[in-house]
């Protein structure tokens, strides 16, 4: 059976071995494969949270548009949410990181219990136990 997740975030880090360290050591990432590049780069790099995926990459001098995107960007355009069961937990790992919140941990109308933070170079992480139905839903609210 195949197990790899079907949406799979990626981005690209100014300094990408940093970042994998310290989703590593803030939220529990664990990588899976890194391809290592000329010059210290990092080619291509897996990392797992439970049974989500994330991809990353060192940022490249000449890379095309295409490409993924870099950091730096006055306002991100995409944030990642990783839900967890115990988000009181991984708040006060990533805060004994030093990770920067973004938003406490908190109760939402919707039933979950979640917080956010950014990473150094910029991304935005969001955690909580939510968990969405893969069923329509339909519209809600006004």
């Amino acid at each position: 059976m195949d197990r790899s997740p079907d949406v799979i975030p990626g981005m690209r880090y100014r300094d990408a071995y940093a970042a994998m360290d310290f989703l590593e050591q803030a939220f529990g990432f664990e990588r899976v494969l890194v391809v290592h590049a000329e010059g210290g780069l990092v080619a291509h790099a897996q990392l797992r949270f439970g049974t989500g995926m994330i991809m990353l990459g060192s940022e490249r001098p000449g890379a095309e548009a295409a490409d993924l995107a870099s950091p730096g960007s006055a306002t991100p355009t995409m944030g990642v949410y990783c839900r967890t069961d115990d988000v009181d937990s991984l708040f006060a790992r990533a805060q004994s990181v030093g990770a920067e919140v973004v938003r406490p941990l908190n109760d939402t109308d919707y039933g979950s219990r979640d917080c956010a933070f950014r990473d150094p170079e910029g991304q935005v992480w969001s955690f909580g136990d939510y968990r969405p139905s893969m069923e329509p839903q339909g519209n809600v609210g006004p």
